[in-house]
């Protein structure tokens, strides 16, 4: 515990950010699930045929789960991509279910006899429903913002994965890592906000049902409320403009890479905005394309076989040259490498390569029989993934591979979970859990040299981008990016700070 209040306070500044991205994109997601909701409520009570296919795309909306509908989100031209657009998106989805049906329940449930009586006044079916049905029906439709709400809170944290920023940095940031207090540093905010939530509109709705709270008092109370929001929101959007946008994957060296890349602008005076900790490879790159960030490190030969299906050669030289020439074509910049080449490594337990004299990839096929394999999501779809390793060398496992976040994948070897799989050649968990690289003696893998990926037209409005990392090409060994990733894995620093250290080296 003492240890989660340290880290709170010395990131106090970040997570009070992260905190009002959180509190921004719960407020704003839930007030459009009203705007919607609401009216949606009141046409499917109105006019049940047309109520029932409203229900229905609701529900469907409502059983998608929330990666994927990320996932469906991105590639679309006006509500998808990287940021908070999409996030809005999805989660006002989410949120309108319980809106429509409380709405529906509520209009349902005023008494037919006041609604009579309100016929028998001379009222019209607008002012039946605003002033009649709607403030009876409001402790019910108060009940369903309070359960939206509460979704919009939890599902958030999952913002961060496509960059909308939020409390989920810091959980996406702790599974790279496997740092539980890091895990708890956005868990336990995002709890405390759902509960805090949850217990204002609950009172709200008690007193609603008591009739002691007007609804001019509500509505008032709501539009102050927006217009907080609207503070805490919009300079944050103001000072989005004119920036450089930094990307990154979703594993512990890409998020130190982007840091430095982040920190050396910052330090030329560019004004930059971090998207780290994105989804993969596929994700970075739609990122790119879209101009929703401006430039993430990438690897030669990921690049040529992930993301274009061609063969790479396995001269370093030709393999940046072909990357050069197919993100050319794109609109994309390759600039010079940074140094090292993080290849795969196809990793088993010491213990295990000792005991059977495991040295090669080759010497799998002995054992691949009652193994079970397990791999990154990524790894098992690639091109020069599983599937073409498999081929190559011959293997044939007992059971199909177990898919697994990159984070998890060394202590799973470690623990027994799984028995063989395929981590980077840079990580500092290989020897700090004991496990042996078996040699890729058919030179499988082709080369994977670090290279900073740049939109062109981002290149043209700040040509200080090309400067900068000019002067960042060949300074990052392998030595010293395995040692910068045990100093984030093993020893637990964060990654900014290493980055720093990494920088100030360098002067």
């Amino acid at each position: 515990m003492n240890a989660l209040f340290h880290f709170w306070w010395t990131h106090r500044a970040e997570l009070g950010h992260l905190f009002q991205q959180h509190l921004g994109l719960v407020f704003v997601s839930t007030s459009l699930a009203i705007l919607a909701g609401v009216p949606g409520g009141v046409l499917a009570a109105r006019r049940p045929a047309i109520g029932r296919p409203i229900l229905f795309l609701a529900n469907i909306a409502q059983t998608i789960p929330s990666l994927a509908l990320f996932g469906f989100l991105l590639p679309l031209p006006l509500v998808g991509g990287i940021g908070t657009r999409t996030a809005l998106v999805a989660l006002s989805l989410y949120a309108v279910l319980p809106i429509i049906r409380t709405t529906v329940a509520g209009l349902r449930s005023v008494d037919r006899a006041v609604v009579e009586a309100g016929v028998a006044m001379g009222m019209t079916p607008r002012q039946l429903l605003m002033m009649v049905e709607l403030p009876l029906a409001l402790p019910s439709i108060v009940a369903g913002v309070r359960v939206a709400t509460v979704i919009g809170v939890g599902t958030a944290t999952i913002a961060a994965a496509i960059g909308a920023g939020g409390l989920g940095e810091y959980i996406f940031r702790g599974l790279s890592m496997v740092d539980t207090t890091t895990i708890l540093a956005g868990a336990v905010p995002a709890a405390a906000l759902a509960l805090a939530a949850d217990g204002l509109l609950s009172w709200i709705e008690r007193r609603l049902q008591a009739g002691q709270v007007s609804t001019k008092w509500l509505a008032a109370g709501a539009i102050v409320a927006l217009g907080l929001v609207a503070l805490i929101v919009w300079p944050a959007s103001l000072g989005a403009r004119h920036t450089i946008t930094v990307g990154s994957k979703n594993f512990t060296e890409q998020v130190i890479l982007g840091e430095i890349v982040a920190q050396a602008l910052e330090a030329d005076g560019a004004r930059v905005v971090r998207k780290l900790n994105l989804g993969g490879t596929f994700i970075c790159d739609r990122a790119l394309r879209a101009g929703d960030i401006d430039l993430y490190v990438e690897y030669t030969g990921t690049a040529v076989t992930a993301v274009f299906h061609e063969d790479v050669p396995h001269d370093p030289r030709a393999a940046l040259e072909r990357a050069r020439s197919k993100y050319a074509t794109a609109g994309v910049t390759v600039l010079d490498p940074f140094g090292f080449n993080n290849t795969f490594a196809i990793l088993v337990r010491g213990r295990d390569a000792r005991l059977l004299g495991l040295r090669t990839i080759d010497d799998l096929r002995t054992v691949a029989g009652r193994w079970t394999p397990g791999f990154g999501y990524e790894f098992l779809q690639r091109a020069d993934g599983f599937p073409g390793l498999s081929t190559a060398y011959g293997l044939t496992f007992g059971g199909a591979p177990k898919a697994m976040d990159l984070s998890l994948i060394y202590k799973a070897v470690a623990a027994g979970q799984i028995d063989v799989t395929a981590g980077d050649e840079t990580s500092a968990q290989i020897s700090a859990l004991d496990l042996v690289a078996l040699d890729d003696t058919r030179q499988y893998f082709p080369p994977y040299d670090a290279v900073p990926l740049v939109r062109t037209a981002s290149l043209l409005e700040h040509p200080q981008i090309a400067t900068v990392l000019k002067r960042l090409a060949g300074r990052i060994t392998a030595q010293t990016m395995r040692g910068m990733n045990a100093a984030v894995d093993v020893d637990r620093q964060d990654p900014a700070a290493v980055a720093r250290k990494f920088l100030a080296g360098l002067q």
